[in-house]
């Protein structure tokens, strides 16, 4: 069951006494975050919204949304970080996980215990606080448990969907990655930025398995995508209008450096990056988004749509380097 830290929300609303106030977070909170709206309501009597948009982390906090409505604060539930505010709107909420991964990580413990010696414990926000726990099951069957340090906003352990530093940091100390939870999205790229064994851990299904295979499809996908851009005679360089993957500045910086292989460029700006919203844009070979890395990793275009990493590996592929470890890296953007 997600537990929210409704205690920390009515704490800051007793402290700051705000008129109204919004809430956001992962689409699979929101019922939770309509049972905290209203016991918010209830307690202080102001209106509390909840932001029914789709919201992916710290870097999609929705300001823009709170501001429409006159909040004067707005909860972001459930994307823990290192930070707890951001500017003097924006409040981070954690919401943690309590299913017990006892079980699976037994499981897992007797089935590799010949295999692997040194491991790494990995996962998201929702997961933290089962870190310690799963660490003293696995070092009672004679592993030895590396935690990652954590860095920028991760804490220690845990990882984004870009951005991987406890993971890199140690992987020439370890034989395998454990990943608790049910991510494939942060699983995999663990996976594909270290391309050690990864594992996933799954607590409700109380099942483990390897991710290596599925990360490997993303990336031969990626790199593909590559291929196929290089010969491209225009491309649009997307830059996402949502504030924390707003990279003008590395769109331009991509822009130059395309211009000087001789392609044109047009730089095209959107707050939602999809297919459909990308068709719409004629004479255009191949897009370059600025905004997240997953959305061209994880998602299907009509046209090679390609993240950071892919367009640096294109210029690398036109200036006959080679481009083999592109996603070997710490950090996607």
């Amino acid at each position: 069951m997600i537990k929210i830290d409704e205690r920390r929300i009515f704490q800051i609303i007793e402290e700051r006494k705000p008129r109204s106030v919004a809430l956001n977070g992962a689409e699979a909170l929101i019922p939770r975050l309509q049972d905290v709206s209203d016991h918010i309501s209830e307690k202080f009597s102001i209106d509390a919204y909840v932001i029914g948009d789709p919201c992916w982390g710290s870097c999609d906090l929705n300001t823009h949304a709170a501001d429409m409505l006159g909040a004067d604060l707005l909860f972001n539930v459930g994307h823990t970080v290192a930070m707890e505010t951001f500017g003097d709107k924006v409040v981070m909420i954690n919401a943690y996980d309590d299913v017990s991964f006892d079980s699976v990580a037994r499981k897992f413990a007797r089935d590799m215990q010949n295999k692997y010696k040194v491991v790494s414990l990995i996962t998201d926000s929702q997961h933290l606080e089962e870190i310690g726990k799963v660490q003293k099951v696995l070092e009672e069957f004679g592993y030895k448990v590396i935690i990652g340090r954590g860095k920028g906003q991760l804490r220690d352990a845990q990882v984004f969907g870009c951005e991987f530093y406890p993971a890199w940091n140690v992987q020439k100390q370890v034989d395998c990655y454990i990943f608790l939870g049910q991510s494939q999205f942060h699983s995999a790229s663990i996976a594909m930025a270290t391309d050690k064994p990864t594992f996933m851990l799954d607590p409700y299904f109380e099942e483990y398995v390897q991710v290596n295979e599925f990360a490997q499809g993303l990336q031969k996908r990626a790199i593909l995508s590559i291929y196929k851009a290089a010969d491209a005679h225009r491309i649009g360089i997307v830059i996402g209008l949502k504030e924390g993957q707003f990279a003008h500045v590395r769109a331009l910086e991509l822009k130059k450096d395309f211009e000087k292989l001789g392609k044109k460029v047009q730089l095209i700006a959107i707050t939602e990056i999809t297919s459909d919203r990308m068709q719409i844009f004629k004479g255009i070979d191949v897009f370059v988004q600025v905004a997240c890395p997953r959305i061209a990793t994880d998602n299907h275009f009509s046209k090679p749509m390609l993240s950071v990493p892919q367009a640096l590996a294109l210029i690398k592929l036109l200036k006959k380097e080679p481009i083999e470890e592109f996603l070997r890296i710490q950090h996607w953007l």
